[in-house]
């Protein structure tokens, strides 16, 4: 079966060399706006692109610590924002990253690396939460916003 982004890009491919550089440098920034938005809501769900809910966090023992003991935040309050999660779109293409340092977060969630909680920890391997991925709304998202875009 042919991978999805394909089909699309297919579809999509000669529609886009018609459109002048300015159009389709409108176009990609309107769809990284629209495709942001869809990912910081899948994040905020606590979603993997599949549907399938994030590995949740492994328990601490708190019994020890004095004082008061916070509940638990979703994962990746900050990381979602605006601030951190960048959307850019030019006349060649549409990018959604993450901003600096908290890039090294982002990709060891993403592909489920090692890394250390803290400095002096040891080496803990994270679980696979896809931050970053296309579900079948995102790309109907992308297939609507420029059949939107075209009859403009």
């Amino acid at each position: 079966m042919a991978d999805p982004l394909d089909t699309l890009e297919d579809w999509a491919g000669p529609i886009l060399r018609a459109l002048e550089p300015a159009q389709r440098k409108n176009l990609a920034a309107d769809l990284a706006r629209r495709l942001r938005r869809s990912q910081q809501k899948r994040i905020a769900e606590q979603k993997n692109p599949d549907g399938s809910p994030y590995t949740p966090r492994k328990p601490r023992n708190l019994r020890g610590k004095v004082g008061r003991i916070k509940r638990r935040a979703a994962m990746f309050t900050k990381l979602r924002t605006a601030r951190y999660l960048k959307a850019k779109g030019n006349a060649e293409a549409i990018v959604l990253s993450f901003a600096g340092r908290i890039s090294r977060i982002a990709r060891v969630h993403q592909f489920g690396l090692k890394d250390r909680a803290e400095r002096g920890a040891p080496d803990v391997r994270y679980p696979e939460r896809k931050l970053f991925g296309f579900t079948d709304t995102d790309l109907d998202l992308i297939r609507d916003g420029l059949l939107e875009h075209v009859e403009l």
